[in-house]
This record gives structure tokens, sequence and C-alpha cells, in this order.
């Protein structure tokens, strides 16, 4: 048996089931050279190559409803499927897939090819047949940035596309063959896509900076589906799970002689009852106008369609964005109220008609896709040695003359998607979205395990739910990165934001090291923390091209061995 097929034999979506001697037949040898970051695939017909396999990458996560933060059982879920074309849908291992794509999310929806290698356990004499292929790289073969056609000879490009322009989201609404109930007239959803505030044509709009809109989107429905609602569902583990895929294809295919799909940028299916307990949203391929397409989508229930809160969350997933996090290391991912990509439902303002309306993204999630411009970024790097003043500008501003995303780099790793990095941005309470939230102070999120944020809480223990004052730093507050290589202090507030002083963390001093002179212009602009720090007697200036003393010593120690401590000691 073909390694991936025995990789992907036992997945629970019923369009596996009957496809799988078509897929044997379908996998082809080929090899894979990546040289920097254009990327080739050639043809190969050695065996023992790498396995591949192509097609649209489709990234789900299901969101359960709002619950009490106490609940453990309140965790997200997030799968990973290849789809190859009708009937050939391969599930893949999320961590597995993380490792190999690094910005596994900048690939959603997109076509991509996936290597797979026999497993270590395999070379060392265990049977092929009990052992998984390893995933070993996921690549991008397209330069679409958006909805992707099944079968594409597009090749090249990086992860990361900018969304921008128009994206046409598809309204279809769907009823259960034994359900009758119909909450919302189809009016209602049409009105969700409108420009006015609290509408999602306005709310996309504000949060991407004008980047983007929802013109021409449009609702359908109701419409009947073919099966009871029972028939949808399967036991997966000893938990309800939906068959999502058998959803949209047969809601889309209810909807195909009324809606033009074409152009569409995603597709909202909303449903009369209850799903498997959650609401989803990411992709899926159906066939649409006569071909065999892949879009974004979402899957609502009623609690979902009812709050343009929880509907926002599932529309960012299908632009390819994943959760945030609180950093109070439980497994609940709805503990940070600063993103709506965490917590939809706390700290959200609401409307007499759309119910929670959606917060704003943190600017990590808005700089993924594109909107932050260039001279609304700042990078401190990780050898800063300097003292900045920044003025920083609410992220909620559309018209900002200053930094709106600051970041604090930290040494880079061997792998470049494990190295940490820092943002900073300022939120206030204001506007139809972010009047609610917890308090006008700065935020800091922490970028780890392949690009997820979690909000930084200075107080000890960390809080469960971030909304408390040790995540929100304000004048007078300080704040230093664990390896002390960067703090920020927030020197005042402004119309627009607050102003941030930014240094690297002092500089030990040990005799017999000269005295480093400073000017009176520069100690007068360091913060107070630092300026105790320095000591009072004359320091004479060294040369720029004559090395210190720590740095002549260092030279006499092989270069592995030239630690900042041992430096200082010689």
């Amino acid at each position: 048996m073909s390694p991936v097929v025995a990789q992907h034999g036992a997945h629970s979506e019923s369009d596996m089931v009957a496809e799988r001697r078509a897929t044997r037949s379908a996998i082809t040898r080929v090899g894979i050279l990546l040289a920097g970051l254009a990327t080739c695939i050639a043809v190969a017909a050695d065996a023992k190559a790498d396995e591949i396999v192509q097609g649209v990458l489709q990234l789900r996560w299901g969101d359960a409803p709002h619950v009490p933060h106490s609940r453990v059982d309140a965790h997200a879920q997030v799968e990973a499927w290849l789809d190859a074309g009708p009937g050939r849908r391969y599930r893949l291992d999320v961590e597995q897939a993380r490792r190999a794509a690094g910005d596994l999310y900048g690939l959603s929806n997109r076509r991509v090819a996936v290597a797979y290698r026999v497993s270590s356990r395999v070379m060392a004499g265990a049977k092929a047949s009990s052992i998984a292929p390893e995933i070993s790289a996921i690549v991008p073969t397209d330069t679409l940035p958006s909805r992707t056609m099944a079968k594409s000879d597009a090749s090249g490009g990086g992860t990361a596309v900018p969304l921008s322009g128009s994206t046409r989201w598809i309204t279809v609404m769907c009823k259960f063959a034994d359900i009758a109930s119909e909450q919302r007239p189809r009016a209602f959803f049409q009105s969700q896509y409108g420009d006015a505030p609290g509408q999602l044509g306005h709310y996309w709009s504000e949060v991407s900076y004008g980047r983007i809109d929802l013109a021409g989107s449009a609702a359908h429905g109701w419409y009947t589906l073919p099966r009871p609602r029972a028939a949808y569902l399967s036991d997966a583990g000893g938990r309800t799970r939906a068959d999502l895929s058998l959803l949209f294809a047969d809601c889309a295919a209810l909807a195909d002689a009324d809606v033009d799909f074409r152009g569409a940028q995603g597709v909202n299916l909303m449903f009369n009852a209850e799903l498997d307990g959650s609401a989803w949203g990411g992709g899926a391929c159906a066939t649409l106008d006569g071909s065999y397409q892949c879009t974004r989508a979402t899957w609502n229930p009623p609690w979902s369609f009812n709050n343009l809160a929880p509907l926002a969350h599932e529309m960012g997933h299908g632009y390819g964005l994943p959760h945030s996090d609180n950093s109070d290391g439980d497994g609940d991912t709805y503990d940070n109220p600063w993103d709506l990509m965490s917590d939809a439902w706390r700290m959200a303002t609401s409307d007499v008609t759309y119910g929670l309306l959606p917060k704003h993204l943190n600017m990590y999630q808005r700089e993924r896709l594109g909107w932050v411009a260039a001279a609304r970024k700042r990078t401190i790097p990780a050898n800063n040695a300097e003292t900045h003043e920044i003025m920083l500008d609410a992220a909620s501003l559309q018209n900002a003359g200053g930094v709106q995303l600051l970041m604090l780099a930290l040494p880079a790793q061997a792998d470049p998607f494990t190295t940490v990095v820092y943002t900073v941005e300022a939120r206030r309470r204001t506007g139809t979205y972010e009047a609610a939230l917890a308090g006008d102070a700065v935020i800091i999120h922490r970028l780890e395990d392949y690009g997820i944020a979690r909000s930084i809480d200075r107080d000890t223990p960390v809080a469960s739910f971030s909304s408390n004052e040790g995540s929100m730093l304000k004048v007078g507050g300080r704040w230093s990165t664990p390896d002390e290589r960067h703090w920020i202090e927030v020197v005042a507030r402004t119309d627009s934001g607050f102003v941030l002083r930014v240094g690297p963390r002092p500089r030990a001093m040990s005799a017999p090291t000269p005295a480093l002179e400073r000017s009176a212009a520069t100690v007068a602009s360091a913060p107070a923390a630092v300026a105790v720090r320095t000591t009072p007697a004359t320091r004479r200036a060294r040369p720029a091209n004559v090395p210190s003393a720590r740095a002549r010593a260092c030279e006499v120690l092989p270069r592995v061995l030239r630690l900042p401590t041992l430096c200082a000691l010689l």
C-alpha cells in the first residue's frame, strides 16, 4: 500500500471512502528541490524518492459557543486537509504540517505540494504498513492569493500573500430535511453585509484600513437539504462530528442554479439547527458553476449567525487567520479579549439587530494579511543599543501619523518560524467596535509556536483571562522581555495613542574595562531606571574602529566560547 494512502486511510469524512482506489492511482512520485524562496517540483522515477501529493490546503477551525471560562472542554478544534480533486481528500497531521510548512496559515486555501518521507522507524526495521509516513515539506505551487481552482498549472510564490480589494461573500441558508424552522429571513442575512457601522461590510473595511470590502456580497435561501440532520453527523472517537464537506456540497448544489459563484471569495453557510456543537471556519471544495472549485467557507448554527462577532471570527478563519491566546498556558484559547480571533464574545459592543459586534484584530493578525502600511511599522532589532522614543498610535485609528505596530526582535533561531518576536500596539475604548474593551492601554503579544500571538500578562501568577491590569501597560508602566534584551516604558498619553520609550538592557560594567563617557544630553534623555545605573565617573569615548578590552580579551577564545559573562571575567 502506498504510504500516503496509509497515512490518510482512517479519516471520518464520507467523501474519502468511495475514492480510495482512485486515490492510489492518482499519487505521483516526484522529487522536491528548494532553493531560497524559489520552489521547483520535478518528476522523478526513483521509487525511493519522497512521495508528493498536490492539491488545495484546507485548514478548518471549530469554535464552541460562549461558555464560562471555568469550563475545561471549551477548546478550539483545528484540522488540516489536502483536497486533490473530487473524492480525493487527505487528512494531514496538524503538528507535522506546521513544522513542514513553517507558515502553515499563510498557505490556507492555496494550492500546495505535500511531500512525505519514510519514517525513521521504518528504516530501522519496523513494518511499513504499521507506521504512517511523515510530512517532510509543504510548499506553495501557485501564486493565487485567494480562491483557487482545484486543478491549476500555476507554480511558485511565497506563503504570505496580501489580501486586498473586493472579497465578495455568498450566504447560503440551508435547513435540514427534518427541521422546518427558519430563524431569520433572507433580508436579515443580506443586511449583515451592509456598509453602515455595525455591519460586516463596514467592519472589515475599518479593521483592514480600507484594504478590503465586501462589495457584491449577497444572501440566498432558505434551501431544504436532501437529508435529515442525523445523516450529516457521525461519531469520531466518542465525539459527535459534522460532515462539513457533505454539508457544503449539498448546500452549494441546491443554490447553484440561483447563485453566480464566479469570483466569490467565500461562502457563509447558515443552518437552522445545531451542527456538532461548534461553528466552523476555513475552506471547502465542491462543484460550483459546473467546475470543481475551492473557496473560503464557514458553517454557522443559529447562535453564530445571530451575532456578528462569532460570524466575523469564522470569516477570519476563512481569510486564513489562526486563533490568538493569552499567556496562562492552559488549553483554552478563548481568553484573550483584545483580539477577535481569541475571545469574540466578552468585552464586545452590541447592536439590537446584529447582536454582539466583532472587536478589532490584534496588529499581528492584520500584518499577516498585508493591511499594515510600511510607514506604520517599526522593528527594534535584537542587537539594539540605543534608546528610542516612539509615538504609538491606537490600532483603531484609520489615518495614523505614527507607528501602529512596534516589533521587538529576539535572536534568530535555526528554524526561523520558531524565532520569538514581541509586538506592541495601543488600544483605545472608542468607536463602534472597541468601546467595550477593558481599558486604554499598550498591549504586548508574544509571537511563537509558528505564528500564534499570545497576550503578555505582568501579573504573577498570570490571570486566566487577560482583561486584567497586568495585561495593560499604562502611563508610568514598564516591562522588559524575559531576557532583558528590550525594555519599554509608557511615558505619556496623547490624543491618538501613547508615547513610548524603548531601550536595550543596561550594560554591566566591570573593572578594568575603560569607562564610557556619556554626554549630558544623552544622560538627560535616558529613562530614570537606566540613569540610576550610570556611574558618575568621567568616561572616555572609544573610537568606533578600536575594539574594547572585553572584545580583545574574547579574541583569545574559540568563537563558541565567546559568551558575554566569560568575556567580562577576562
